[in-house]
């Protein structure tokens, strides 16, 4: 099996199975607990709040742990509009058509109960005009939030320069760095972040587990009420083998893991590049990429037959982001660039882990031109079909 399908979930790193497995039974304390097993639970705790908190040069402090990358968002998101909707001139978001979907269905949300949100535009390789944001911020805008890598084309936006413009402007920026955290620069002081959405199974860590940076001083309302957990924000009994689970997997991810999956995403599109004609990378080329993220566009061919055709012969890919995988609709993040229904249909996904290998890079250069030659001798594409034959 060679696994290409990291951006939707990763194998979890067997280091930090191993941190885990004591905290499912030998330290099972419930940290909220006085006695021994509870502070030992406490501890572990505040030692994984420090690990994520230093990782993104913030304070322990400023971190709350949360079930995953959706649930921070939208406590990002809601927590803020809700602690300030006293203050009715502060009644607008603005946002970006290539946010990932748990971002977008709460602004959609929060519209039906009387905000107002703007939906920002991208080039076409995914990146946001910084002139257009600047001038969509006005005196009754609360919150801007920017996706940090795009899930599918893996575009990097520039925190550092939105920041700018953000704090300037007074307004509070909040981005999902779920994709890029670990894998690109995220220093919430040098950026100007006010909160930022993580997570660890995109890391090689567990799923189920994510945190948010809250900065120091803002005010959230929590989503859920319970014991007061997390400072009152997130209430529930902390998941403690999966957040210790998830700073073992911060420690774990290295400099020279980046370097490798970026020789190997840069291999992999060179190699579809120049065996596959009619195609179109998607999203931009270098630094400003996710250093495991690939996405074609393959003319005359559907992007999910080209998949159950890489899953038979054992390769994992993706047409979308996973959780909108299942929808018939064509992806809103590739419509959002400027393709057609017709080429965001024909688009596929590869998204590379630590633990992948150029051998296996190679098997898919080898495997791949077949599949899409086969596919498009099949195809009902007439005008294709006579190119490709000429």
């Amino acid at each position: 099996m060679i696994y290409l399908d990291n951006a939707a979930t990763t194998p979890l790193d067997e280091k930090v199975l191993k941190v885990m497995l004591p905290y499912f039974t030998q330290k099972y304390g419930n940290a909220s607990s006085l006695h021994s097993k509870g502070r030992e639970a406490k501890q572990a705790l505040e030692n994984a709040r420090k690990t994520i908190a230093k990782s993104i040069n913030a304070k322990p402090s400023e971190i709350v742990f949360t079930s995953g990358g959706t649930e921070s968002n939208n406590l990002a998101i809601k927590g803020i509009v809700f602690a300030n909707k006293e203050n009715k001139e502060k009644n607008n978001i603005i946002t970006t058509k290539i946010e990932h979907d748990c971002v977008l269905n709460a602004c959609k949300w929060l519209e039906k109960q009387g905000w107002k949100v703007t939906y920002l535009n991208v080039d076409k390789k995914g990146f946001i005009s910084l002139d257009d944001l600047e001038k969509a911020i006005t005196n009754n805008t609360l919150l801007v939030s920017i996706i940090h890598g795009n899930n599918e084309i893996g575009t990097i936006q520039n925190l550092e320069e939105i920041g700018k413009i953000c704090k300037n402007k007074g307004t509070l920026f909040h981005t999902d760095a779920c994709q890029s955290y670990t894998k690109t620069l995220l220093d919430v002081k040098k950026m100007n972040l006010d909160l930022v959405t993580l997570n660890a199974h995109k890391i090689h860590g567990p799923k189920g587990v994510g945190a948010l940076y809250i900065r120091e001083g803002i005010k959230i309302t929590p989503l859920a009420h319970g014991g007061g957990h997390e400072k009152g924000l997130r209430s529930g009994t902390e998941n403690i083998p999966g957040i210790v689970g998830f700073a073992e997997a911060v420690k774990q991810m290295k400099k020279s893991d980046i370097k490798k999956m970026t020789k190997l995403r840069d291999k992999l599109i060179k190699g579809i590049e120049e065996k596959i004609q009619e195609v179109r990378l998607n999203g931009p080329l270098g630094d400003r990429r996710l250093c495991n993220n690939i996405n074609f566009s393959f003319e005359g061919v559907e992007g999910e037959a080209i998949g159950m055709m890489l899953d038979a012969k054992g390769i994992c890919s993706s047409t979308s982001s996973a959780c909108s995988s299942k929808s018939l609709e064509p992806s809103h993040v590739l419509k959002a660039i400027g393709l057609s229904e017709k080429e965001a249909r024909g688009s596929l996904r590869l998204s590379l882990g630590k633990e992948n290998t150029e051998e296996e890079v190679d098997k898919v250069l080898e495997i791949m031109p077949k599949i899409i030659e086969r596919l498009r001798k099949i195809s009902p594409f007439d005008k294709l079909i006579n190119k490709v034959v000429k």
